[in-house]
């Protein structure tokens, strides 16, 4: 079995009484889709944002290619290959696709964003960002406004911007909201090819995505993991079935 590429060890998080992550060890390996799914509240969000450095865990690990990265902040992270995608879109919306595009591209060979307008004419930060356009399907879009994106096409911009730091990982935190059903198709089917690129530790509460994407599936309940199996394993779960999914499986 080969060793992890990212890793979580008994991590946990409080705010005050609740317990937002109990004792939560995951990990994601090479070429795998790995789901984190559950209930409103269930900790998911809390989850990741420790992962990716947004929040400091009360006690525990991450570790990034078998390296501790836990005192590490969001982007010191992103630049050892932690490349995020949001639930909510952080992108520059008054920019073109290629400007967001090289705007990462800058972060990734620490360059000062305040001379962005002239990296747009370098012909190394242009390549870079092209590819990544190319490889998500959006090479046609490179001088459309962000604002005038699909919302789908808004998802595969931030996979565009995550590639630029060639990323050894991705978490990717609900790609699929807002997406209607045939943007859902679509995204999966992306997605499903990405994770060749690097593997992809994925939350969502579309479950037909779930089902067709994930190689493995942790379920979180109130902070706690409670199971963690394939699809057909955590489709079988009675205590899985109780506990969320209920008549989705």
């Amino acid at each position: 079995m080969s060793d992890p590429v990212l890793a979580t060890e008994s991590l946990n998080k409080s705010f005050g009484a609740l317990k937002a992550t109990d004792n939560v060890s995951i990990d994601l390996r090479p070429g795998e889709i790995h789901a984190i799914i559950g209930p409103n509240g269930a900790g998911k969000s809390t989850l990741i944002q420790q992962i990716c450095g947004g929040l400091q865990p009360d006690s525990g690990r991450v570790l990034l290619c078998g390296q501790d990265v836990s005192d590490l902040g969001t982007q010191k992270r992103a630049k050892a290959g932690m490349g995020r995608t949001f639930q909510i879109s952080e992108l520059c919306m008054e920019d073109t696709v290629l400007e967001n595009v090289v705007l990462s591209a800058m972060g990734a060979e620490n360059l000062v964003w305040r001379f962005w307008k002239p990296a747009l004419k370098r012909p190394e930060l242009l390549e870079r960002a092209e590819a990544a356009l190319e490889r998500v399907g959006l090479g046609d879009e490179r001088e459309t406004r962000c604002a005038n994106l699909s919302h789908g096409q808004r998802r595969q911009l931030e996979v565009a911007v995550a590639l630029t730091l060639s990323p050894r990982v991705f978490v990717m935190d609900e790609p699929m909201a807002g997406l209607g059903a045939g943007g859902s198709k679509r995204l999966t089917g992306f997605l499903d090819g990405l994770r060749e690129e690097a593997p992809i530790l994925l939350v969502e509460h579309d479950m037909d995505a779930v089902f067709a994407l994930a190689d493995r599936i942790s379920v979180l309940v109130y902070g706690k993991v409670i199971a963690t199996g394939t699809a057909d394993e955590i489709r079988a779960s009675r205590e899985v079935r109780d506990a969320y999914l209920g008549d989705e499986a």
